[in-house]
C-alpha cells in the first residue's frame, strides 16, 4: 500500500480545508510582504518585481527537480508566487499605466491561455496530474498568473469599484462561499471549481492584506507591514507543522478527485 501511494503521489498537496486556510494566509502574506519591499523599504515596483521573480524562478526550479512532495518547499513557492504577483500587478497597473481593468484583462487572457495549452497537451488541468516536469511548468505558470490576476482584481474592486478593502474582502468571501455551495450541491466540474476558488482566494488575501497595512485615511489599519508579514509567516509555518500535509494522489478520473 505504501509503495502504491509513493508511486502515484503527485508533487502538490491534497486539496483539503487545511490547504485553503494556508493558501489564504499565503496570499495575505504575499500582499503585505510585497508592499514591505516596494513601499516600506522603498525599492519600487520594478526592483521588487525583479527580486521576487528571481526567488520564484529558483523555487520553481527546485520544486521541479525534487522527486516528491515537500510541504515547506511547496508553500515557500506559493508565497513567492503571491509576492511576485503583488509586485507584478502593481507594476503593470501603476507603473505601466494600463490600469486595473487593463491589467486584469491581460492577466485573465494569459491565465486562460495557459490552462488551455495545459489541457491541449495533457487532456486535463487537474492538480492530480502534477507529476512530470512539463505538467509542473504548466501548473506553476497557471498559479503565478492566477496570483497576479487576483491582486489586480482585488485592487480594482477595492479602489476603482469604490468598495474599500473591507467591502472587497466581503465580496470575494461571498463569491468563495458560492463556489463551496456549488461544490457540494451541484455537478459542476470539480477541476473548474478548484481553479475558480484558487483565483478568488488571491483577491481575498490581497484585500485583507491591504486592510491591515494601508493608512487609516485610505480605509486600512496602518499596521506595520514587516510586523504583519512576520506574524502571518509564523502562522503559516505553525499550520504546516500542525495540519496534515500529504501529497495528492493521481487518479484515473481527475475530475472526480477535485
Amino acid at each position: 500500500m505504501q509503495r502504491f501511494i509513493e508511486e502515484h503521489a503527485t508533487k502538490v498537496p491534497a486539496v483539503t480545508l487545511g490547504f485553503w486556510i494556508i493558501k489564504i494566509l499565503a496570499t495575505t502574506l504575499g500582499e503585505t510582504g510585497g508592499d514591505t519591499v516596494t513601499m516600506t523599504f522603498d525599492w519600487g515596483y520594478l526592483a521588487g518585481t525583479a527580486l521576487f521573480l528571481g526567488i520564484l524562478v529558483v523555487l520553481v526550479a527546485t520544486q521541479i527537480v525534487a522527486r516528491k512532495f515537500h510541504p515547506a518547499l511547496y508553500w515557500a513557492t506559493i508565497v513567492a508566487s503571491t509576492t511576485f504577483g503583488t509586485t507584478m500587478a502593481d507594476f503593470a497597473d501603476r507603473s505601466l499605466g494600463i490600469g486595473y481593468t487593463g491589467g486584469s484583462s491581460l492577466l485573465l487572457a494569459l491565465l486562460l491561455a495557459t490552462l488551455g495549452l495545459w489541457y491541449w497537451f495533457q487532456g486535463s488541468i487537474s492538480v492530480n496530474t502534477v507529476k512530470t516536469p512539463r505538467v509542473e511548468i504548466f501548473y506553476w505558470a497557471a498559479i503565478t498568473f492566477s496570483q497576479t490576476l487576483g491582486t489586480a482584481l482585488g485592487d480594482w474592486l477595492a479602489d476603482t469599484g469604490g468598495l474599500g478593502y473591507v467591502g472587497g474582502a466581503v465580496v470575494f468571501a461571498a463569491a468563495l462561499a458560492l463556489v463551496v455551495a456549488a461544490y457540494y450541491w451541484t455537478v459542476l466540474s470539480r477541476v473548474a471549481l478548484f481553479w475558480v476558488a484558487f483565483i478568488l482566494t488571491r483577491p481575498l488575501g490581497a484585500t485583507v492584506g491591504d486592510f491591515l497595512d494601508k493608512p487609516v485615511n485610505l480605509g486600512g489599519l496602518d499596521l506595520s507591514r514587516p510586523l504583519a508579514s512576520a506574524v502571518i509567516a509564523g502562522a503559516i509555518v505553525a499550520l504546516i507543522l500542525v495540519l496534515p500535509q500529504r501529497a495528492a494522489i493521481r487518479s484515473a478520473a481527475p475530475e472526480a478527485a477535485e
